[in-house]
């Protein structure tokens, strides 16, 4: 059978094995049923499904061909490694400095690994993301993240 579109054989792959690794690693935990699912339910079939969508993705590609066969291009080094970047520093760096100084850096050096960053699109979106930040997880949620930096309360 010839690969069809590399793009999509490649990420179907993808989908197909990180599905069936949250479908096959939830099973250590109790699964509950529908009226009460346990912590085992959403990873399950979120593996599941992702299984299925990924499995379309590589019939699609082994079967539908398209022009010019979709190569795969050369890996963006400077986007990944800067967002690779901004995740690992709102990790390490939202016990100390909080949401509203770690979410804000996070979005902006995020939208610096795109083609077209603008200032004005990344201070709103940082706003947005933060206040809708706290609303869900600080106050809807009661979760316990620190907002503000240690040296003004944390």
């Amino acid at each position: 059978m010839k690969i069809k579109s590399q793009r999509d054989f490649w990420s179907g792959l993808l989908f197909v094995i990180v599905g069936l690794v949250f479908a096959l690693g939830s099973t250590n935990y109790s699964f509950g049923s529908s009226a009460q699912p346990g912590p085992a339910y959403f990873p399950f079939w979120l593996g599941v499904l992702l299984t299925v969508l990924g499995g379309m993705v590589l019939f699609k590609a082994l079967s539908i061909e398209s022009e010019g066969g979709d190569p795969i291009g050369k890996i963006a080094w400077k986007p990944l490694l800067i967002l690779l970047g901004a995740i690992v520093f709102f990790g390490l760096a939202l016990p100390r400095l909080g949401l509203v100084v770690t979410l804000p850096v996070l979005v902006t050096l995020s939208a610096l690994a795109g083609q077209d960053f603008h200032w004005k699109d990344a201070l709103l979106n940082s706003v947005v993301l933060t206040v809708g930040s706290w609303v869900i997880f600080v106050w809807g949620l009661k979760l316990v993240i620190p907002v503000w930096p240690v040296m003004f309360g944390g």
